[in-house]
């Protein structure tokens, strides 16, 4: 791996996502080495992946270059590779281009997409839980136009323009109200010899709500935005199965729809090789002490979405979102610190920010822990949050540019199809 020998201690962080970058950041121009892996060489502002799978954003202005981001740190270095397997007995991790030794191990995977075992809905469903998948959707709707143009078929021709998002929390509601401004404003413009009108926009949960976790009122509202921007909501309505053609619910009602994007739950992404009495298997997460120190391991730490820290108010550990993550990230970094000089550690406790969501054009809905308020001061609020947590000054000028483009011309210029997928096929980009 050519990482250089040195007598200070190695720390070694699996994950550049919001848990893992936080962790680094903490641990820069210290008396120590840090060992930053991932499978990608970018990390993703992942709140905003809809909006490349939409044509709202290229997915250049929501990644930033991980190198850039320590370039002027000298204890710090990058590997290009994906972790197969830890050796805590050894204090070693494989990974596809070798072996390294670590002195301390942080884990900050983050999560995949979780389908309940479904192999039909894997097989055949998107996920977007990268900027590829992202992308793939992108072409697959265009696509699905295309073909719609050249359909003679009138159910076939119905069936590419249905689209079945499964899942109401924020990803799906979000891609849901992006689906819908693009029907309303941009698609009769590039197809105006296709009737759009035809377009169906499905939005399926299996609660009696949306955006489960925040208040009732953010639910509500988020569902009387959305119908009135013509989207399908059903509720209490869970997916069974998908061939490819057709959706199977547990009602009555069932979908001809071309594409299926499964917004619906996630798990932790776990690596192998730690004991299984420390992995929570229905959520694949690590079970972590209030240091972020996987439950029998002294030195191996796990953060952000794969770690479950179990407290009273967090049973089932913390909500798989960033905030967490990136706290859990500060704090493990000034922790380590602390341990390497024998001080005292801080045992971690959440701050709740808040949460929110977009709907689409002048419409949010934000639940702050005093306040609680929907419609267009949400929207700002929520474009302000989300601009202001962008990595790099780039991405935060052509993400605001984007924005004022897209809202003044009602425009979203990048419909670009830059690689086909094809779901059938021998090849794709699925990841």
């Amino acid at each position: 791996m050519n990482i250089p020998q040195t007598s200070f201690p190695r720390v070694v962080i699996i994950g550049g996502g919001f848990a893992g970058l936080a962790a680094a950041r903490g641990l820069e121009d210290q008396d120590l080495q840090v060992v930053l892996i991932d499978k990608h060489n970018y990390h993703t502002f992942q709140p905003l992946l809809y909006q490349v799978a939409t044509g709202g954003l290229e997915p250049d202005s929501i990644a930033f270059p991980l190198r850039k981001r320590f370039n002027d740190v000298e204890n710090f270095f990058f590997r290009l590779a994906e972790v197969t397997n830890i050796n805590a007995d050894e204090n070693t991790i494989e990974t596809s281009i070798g072996n390294l030794e670590y002195d301390e191990l942080i884990i900050a995977t983050g999560s995949t997409t979780n389908f309940f075992g479904n192999t039909n809905i894997e097989k055949f469903a998107m996920e977007m839980k990268s900027v590829p998948q992202a992308l793939n959707i992108r072409s697959l709707v265009l696509e699905n136009f295309e073909e719609a143009l050249l359909e003679t078929d009138l159910d076939k021709r119905r069936a590419l323009m249905n689209f079945v998002i499964v899942g109401g929390g924020p990803t799906g509601v979000e891609l849901a109200g992006a689906l819908a401004e693009m029907k309303k404003g941009i698609l009769p413009k590039d197809y105006p010899d296709l009737d759009i009108r035809q377009m169906k926009i499905n939005l399926i949960q299996s609660s009696g709500e949306l955006l489960k976790g925040m208040s009732n009122k953010a639910s509500a509202k988020a569902e009387d935005f959305l119908i009135k921007l013509g989207v399908d909501v059903w509720k209490d309505l869970r997916v069974l199965d998908y061939d490819g053609e057709t959706v199977k619910t547990n009602g009555h009602d069932h979908f001809k729809a071309e594409t299926v994007i499964w917004a619906a739950g996630v798990k932790g992404d776990s690596i192998a090789g730690l004991e299984q009495e420390c992995l929570i298997e229905r959520a694949n997460r690590f079970k972590v002490d209030e240091y972020s120190k996987v439950i029998g391991y002294n030195n191996v730490y796990a953060i952000g979405d794969v770690a479950c820290m179990q407290t009273k108010k967090y049973s089932y550990g913390h909500p798989m979102m960033a905030q967490p993550a990136i706290q859990q990230g500060k704090l493990l970094g000034k922790n380590i610190l602390a341990k390497l000089k024998r001080k005292k550690l801080k045992p971690f406790k959440y701050n709740d920010k808040g949460s929110m969501a977009t709907i689409g054009r002048n419409k949010a809905v934000v639940d702050l822990p005093k306040w609680k308020f929907q419609g267009v001061f949400a929207w700002f609020v929520w474009m302000f949050v989300h601009l202001f947590s962008l990595i790099g000054f780039r991405n935060k000028v052509i993400v605001f540019m984007n924005w004022i483009y897209n809202y003044i011309r009602f425009d979203r210029e990048t419909r670009l199809i830059i690689r086909p997928y094809k779901k059938k096929n021998s090849y794709s980009f699925k990841e």
